[in-house]
């Protein structure tokens, strides 16, 4: 009966088209299943039989001899069989197709294999999930940056040349050394230095002050190591930074606007705007 399950499973899964490895594990499968149940179906007949009947200890050898005969008269083939049903299976379908050219025959090495293979699990692929690493946004660096960039340079270009043709900006006269100008001011990114001078001593006001800046903007991502983006979140360096730049252009700004001759201080809406470009 188990023989006859295990053929029919077999001959179905293969007219199914499934691969060989699992119409034989499948088939397997249904073989002990069928054997089990006629096992359960045979034990109360057995404990109905007196306890005096049952084989020694001493006979375990036999016993089990007895029962690996009666799993084989029970229709559980032996790998060898198996592997020629195999052959055979797979010498009908190549006969039945007509030898195409995509296909291949059995190979020694399976046909030599003396074992046979357990199907633990079937796993549908729909069920198998595919873990992918997350997508970043990515651009190219053709066309997105280089247009963009190219559209800064024209419009910064634009207004430079609207600014050359209406904006009256002449050279100055040769430089004279016996002429000072007043007020002498320097550039406008050093007009914070300049406002120093007058209040501490060169060296203070020259070295000391911007050292200690410098160093201290350089050590900002080595004592703020806070990787979020989020400014709730950098409120310290943040307000340290504000502070910076309104000291710094507030220097710029009076020394550009507020000093006259002779660096005093002025206001420009009533002695003037000593400021040139």
């Amino acid at each position: 009966m188990a023989e006859e399950i295990d053929q029919q499973v077999y001959d179905d899964l293969i007219a199914q088209g499934k691969s060989e490895r699992v119409a034989t594990a499948k088939a397997k499968a249904a073989a002990v299943r069928q054997q089990k149940q006629q096992q359960a179906a045979e034990e109360p007949a057995q404990q109905a039989q007196p306890a005096a009947s049952s084989p020694p200890a001493g006979d375990g050898g036999q016993a089990g001899g007895q029962a690996a005969a009666t799993m084989a008269e029970a229709g559980v083939m032996t790998p060898e069989q198996r592997q020629e049903r195999v052959r055979q299976a797979l010498q009908a379908k190549q006969g039945e197709t007509g030898g195409q050219a995509g296909e291949k025959a059995p190979s020694a090495k399976f046909a030599g294999q003396e074992h046979t293979h357990r199907l633990l699990a079937m796993v549908p692929p729909s069920g198998i999930q595919q873990i992918r690493g997350k997508q970043e946004d990515k651009v190219y660096t053709w066309p997105h940056l280089i247009s963009s960039e190219f559209i800064a340079l024209m419009a910064v270009t634009a207004g430079l040349t609207v600014m050359a043709v209406f904006v009256n900006a002449p050279l100055l006269a040769l430089a004279n050394p016996t002429n000072t100008p007043n007020p002498s001011k320097a550039p406008w990114y050093f007009m914070g230095l300049q406002e120093l001078l007058l209040y501490f001593h060169p060296m203070v006001a020259g070295v000391t002050i911007p050292t200690v800046m410098l160093v201290g903007l350089a050590a900002v991502p080595y004592v703020d190591r806070n990787p979020s983006r989020r400014p709730e979140n950098r409120k310290t360096i943040i307000v340290a930074f504000t502070v910076f730049m309104v000291f710094w252009a507030v220097l710029v700004m009076v020394g550009s606007f507020f000093r006259g001759p002779g660096l005093n201080w002025v206001w420009p809406w009533v002695d003037g705007l000593w400021f040139a470009l």
